[in-house]
């Protein structure tokens, strides 16, 4: 039997997207030969799995999990509802959050396989998502929250804290879930989206014939509106629209949050 090296592997997966194990053992089956090999991971069904790679993967399920002073995020795609509700593709994207948690994003590496595993068990496309790993340092505090729907998780949410209370990082982990911020501070707005924001209010504002004295403070005025609507310390908390996140926090300070929401 003809020796299988690591490169002659490779070269396969490269060429059909098949999984690392599946690779091996066309090569085995076919006494290293990487066409007869190529043929029969296509007769086998197999080889099928890397054309599902151009398929559009915008369903899936999102997993937080807190280990200490660390909050993961991970999503894994796929493209029907049916699939990320599957016992089996929940199981593996929590597997991956705890091992991120534990061990840091690079663990995703680890689970390689078990995609392309999967890919073939399920005949959809599926892969890694974002991943996202938060930790808080000394004095600082952190916790999350993940939106369920049908058995997985769909948004997920950390917020790190310094001077405030697990409690706090909480409550505005769940008002990030239903407010979806897109960023944490004004100045974390893109410039070039607030310049072509503020030439639209303009333009809006003379189409209605707004006077031209007041022009600026209304311009200001919807401004405020639209930054509101996007970031996180200005949008009015869910539990109490009268108070902004800012306000809310009081003495503390947000350090970071992330959120990570399926099909966004």
């Amino acid at each position: 039997m003809a020796e299988i090296s690591a490169k002659d592997v490779q070269a396969l997966r490269r060429s059909t997207g098949v999984g690392m194990l599946d690779a091996k053992k066309a090569l085995l089956e076919n006494d290293g030969d990487v066409d007869k090999a190529t043929v029969w991971l296509r007769e086998n069904g197999i080889a099928s799995a890397a054309k599902r790679s151009d398929r559009e993967a915008s369903q899936g399920a999102v997993a937080t999990v807190r280990d200490g002073s660390v909050v993961s995020i991970v999503e894994v795609r796929c493209e029907t509802d049916f699939v990320a509700k599957a016992d089996e593709f929940v199981n593996l994207t929590n597997d991956i959050a705890a091992k991120v948690a534990s061990e840091g994003a690079s663990a995703v590496d680890s689970f390689a396989d078990e995609i392309d595993r999967l890919r073939t068990v399920l005949k959809e496309n599926i892969s890694i998502g974002e991943v996202i790993r938060l930790e808080a340092a000394e004095g600082q505090v952190i916790d999350g929250y993940l939106h369920l729907q049908a058995g997985r998780g769909v948004n997920a949410v950390a917020v790190v804290l310094q001077g405030g209370t697990e409690e706090l990082a909480h409550d505005i982990a769940v008002h990030a879930a239903f407010a979806r911020p897109q960023v944490a501070r004004r100045e974390d707005v893109p410039a070039d989206q607030v310049t072509a924001e503020r030439t639209t209010i303009e333009n809006i504002s003379r189409n209605e014939g707004k006077p031209e004295a007041a022009l600026e403070k209304i311009i200001e005025g919807r401004m405020n509106g639209w930054f509101k609507e996007r970031v996180l310390l200005e949008q009015g908390f869910v539990k109490d629209e009268k108070k902004t996140i800012a306000q809310l926090l009081g003495d503390a300070e947000l350090i970071s949050f992330a959120q990570v929401i399926v099909g966004a």
